[in-house]
């Protein structure tokens, strides 16, 4: 028996559509599915860019300080 393995995504209606199969027409195959799991990314923002508005600013206003009151 030869395999050929193909990764499909599962239709609204939950059809599964698989084109371009090396078989002929009316030869018999056997068909099974396996589901994947989904991947949970460890760190979700490991590699985002990180942009800073004003690096070397205030990180308050003047107007919180109390310490020259």
């Amino acid at each position: 028996m030869k395999r050929h393995k193909v990764k499909v995504v599962v239709l609204q209606d939950g059809k599964i559509v698989v084109e371009n199969l090396p078989v002929r027409a009316g030869q018999r195959v056997e068909v099974t599915v396996e589901i994947e799991e989904p991947v949970r990314r460890r760190w979700p923002l490991k590699g985002l860019p990180v942009r800073l508005k004003d690096p070397f600013g205030p990180a308050v206003p003047d107007s919180d300080w109390d310490a020259d009151k």
